[in-house]
């Protein structure tokens, strides 16, 4: 009887939230599965598939852009988890984090994030078409995700953890400012989707910690490179472990569409964070602000990326 007096109360204050005009998520609104098939023209316009959701990007009637992210349940995911996540996500506040603006339930269930004008990251580094990135913005963009994943697992009550970190998982705005946009609660695939407490749960939170930092540093090699293991290329990972960064080994990896424009200073620290990422899936865990410390030393970036929230 008290999980079925908990689960209702949860449904109205989700109904509350989701159509009063107060409140921290009052801006999240729901969209029907017909609005989001005709916005993202029939699910055709995909941007990234990830092992848990698969993205597209949308138009609504009102002209509004979106990026609509399918959400893969488990099969006894009730509608209370759902809406759960809905209100945790509608509370997130980073710049480097995309927005939650709105959502659809049902037999399929979505996620609508602000839009991101220029794209995946990806798109910048692999698309002939694409302007490149320069030098100071992938820097920017380094330190930002970094901040983005200590905010989500330092600053947020309850932490979230699920965090996929790829070129492809993260979007460009007008001026190229880098948001992540496959965020979740570790546990969001339970009914009961609080943070977990045993001893287990806690190593399970320090696998996953390893793991995103891991991301990290691909994500780090890959802004240096314009290369990704994923696509068949150079094994990033094998080579940054193997190499002593010397100046001949690193000029013979980086992204040509760089040329000479970037600081040798910088570009060493960088791949010496991105090494420390990648060892650290085999040794004891790095929190991720030792991560963002390490990289705001190395390249002097202090001002402008917050740590915490924008």
């Amino acid at each position: 009887m008290e999980a079925l007096i908990f689960k209702i109360r949860l449904l109205l204050l989700a109904w509350f939230h989701f159509r009063s005009h107060s409140g921290p998520i009052s801006l999240v609104k729901h969209f029907s599965y017909k609005d989001i098939k005709k916005a993202t023209d029939g699910f055709r316009r995909v941007v990234y598939i990830s092992s848990k959701r698969v993205a597209y990007r949308a138009k609504f009637r009102n002209g509004h852009a979106a990026i609509v992210k399918e959400v893969r349940a488990a099969e006894d995911q009730d509608d209370t988890a759902f809406y759960r996540e809905v209100q945790l996500l509608g509370r997130l506040h980073h710049r480097h984090i995309a927005a939650l603006s709105g959502f659809s339930s049902g037999p399929k269930r979505f996620l609508v994030f602000e839009d991101m004008e220029k794209g995946s990251l990806k798109e910048h580094l692999s698309d002939p078409l694409k302007t490149p990135l320069n030098w100071r913005i992938r820097l920017q963009i380094a330190v930002g995700i970094a901040a983005a994943v200590e905010y989500l697992h330092f600053f947020c009550d309850p932490p979230m953890y699920h965090v996929s970190i790829s070129s492809s998982t993260i979007m460009l705005d007008e001026n190229f400012t880098a948001k992540l946009c496959d965020v979740s609660l570790l546990c969001s695939i339970e009914n009961n989707i609080q943070p977990p407490k045993s001893k287990c749960s806690k190593e399970c939170r320090d696998e996953i910690c390893k793991h995103t930092i891991y991301q990290l540093g691909l994500l780090i090699l890959e802004l240096v490179t314009g290369q990704s293991s994923e696509d068949g290329g150079v094994d990033l990972v094998q080579w940054v472990q193997d190499s002593r960064l010397r100046r001949r080994s690193i000029h013979q990896m980086i992204d040509p569409d760089l040329g000479d424009s970037y600081d040798f200073r910088e570009l060493k620290g960088l791949l010496a964070v991105a090494k420390m990422c990648v060892q650290s899936i085999h040794k004891p865990t790095i929190k991720t602000p030792q991560i963002l410390w390490f990289l705001q030393k190395k390249l002097g970036i202090s001002q402008g990326v917050p740590a915490s929230s924008s």
